[in-house]
């Protein structure tokens, strides 16, 4: 059985999605679209499928899901549009602009499947990672550290009108949700103790730093480091501190586990068996939007 998909918003992000689901056995594209009609048709020509010229059409070709790969700001609107409709919906991260559009969301998907564009948690190192916590591998954690570092923003890659801003742009929101939500899925709610967050001078411009003193639901501490504009390469280092040995994953797929004596070693990891969409696909093991509201309400405290 075919699981289809409509794309709504067809950037860096959207093109990815299209080329995981053109190349996923059983997933397929009913459309795409966009308002950026240059962008739509590239793609559309680039990977053979359908551009449509309205929402109205794109909901015509009864998708089982909607994918929805657009600014933050627009997530509450499209997500009830879409589900008004029946459709099951795929939202990317930041699940919306701010927790009352995630609620706003929540409330309005309640009658459809929903999910979160969250794929660090079906990544082979975060399986792994997993594992070795629930099998007290890494002895007791005592620490849970993130550290991210970009010597631009935004990143070269992702050029766009809105990636910089501080109404909906910005590390905190782009990067940040997934390690939140990584977080929340092997160790639990979080609480943020005491934060900062660093400002430019241009009100419209987002965040250049943030620093967070965080701690787990089973009281486990937990420090939060973001800056942007530094003289080092781009570096993201989610770190867990145990007794025995600790683990990091670095720059998103990349295992190391190190110890008192040993230096740090790179770990071996089995291949993805399940994926998103596979997620999808069944209507399991999905990150819903009741829990990306959670972590949308630590984004939030975060940009404070």
């Amino acid at each position: 059985m075919t699981t289809t998909y409509a794309i709504i918003g067809t950037g860096v992000v959207g093109e990815r999605i299209i080329q995981q689901i053109i190349q996923h056995d059983g997933s397929a594209i009913t459309a795409i679209f966009d308002e950026n009609t240059e962008r739509l048709q590239q793609m559309a020509a680039k990977y053979d499928v359908q551009a449509v010229d309205s929402l109205d059409a794109l909901f015509a070709t009864n998708p089982d899901w909607v994918y929805i790969g657009t600014p933050p700001v627009s997530h509450a609107s499209l997500t009830s549009e879409a589900a008004k409709r029946g459709f099951n919906v795929l939202c990317e991260k930041p699940l919306a602009h701010d927790a009352a559009d995630g609620e706003a969301m929540v409330e309005a998907a309640k009658y459809v499947t929903t999910a979160m564009h969250f794929p660090m948690m079906y990544s082979p190192v975060v399986a792994r990672l997993k594992e070795a916590v629930q099998r007290g591998e890494l002895g007791d954690i005592v620490r849970i550290e993130l550290h991210t570092h970009f010597p631009v923003w935004p990143r070269p890659w992702q050029q766009n009108p809105w990636i910089a801003t501080r109404e909906q742009g910005g590390f905190i929101r782009e990067i940040f949700p997934h390690y939140l939500q990584l977080t929340h899925h092997i160790f639990g709610d979080v609480a943020i103790d005491a934060h900062a967050t660093q400002y430019p001078a241009n009100e419209a411009l987002c965040e250049t730093a943030v620093s967070a003193l965080m701690h787990t639901a089973s009281g486990i501490p937990m420090l939060v480091n973001g800056v942007a504009g530094i003289a080092q390469q781009e570096r993201i280092d989610y770190k867990v501190y145990g007794t025995n040995k600790s683990m990091i994953i670095r720059n998103w797929g990349q295992l190391l586990e190190t110890t008192a004596q040993t230096a740090e070693v790179e770990v071996a990891v089995q291949p993805a068996t399940f994926t998103f969409l596979d997620a999808c696909a069944s209507e399991t093991n999905v990150v819903t939007f009741e829990e990306g509201l959670k972590v949308q309400l630590w984004i939030d405290e975060l940009l404070k």
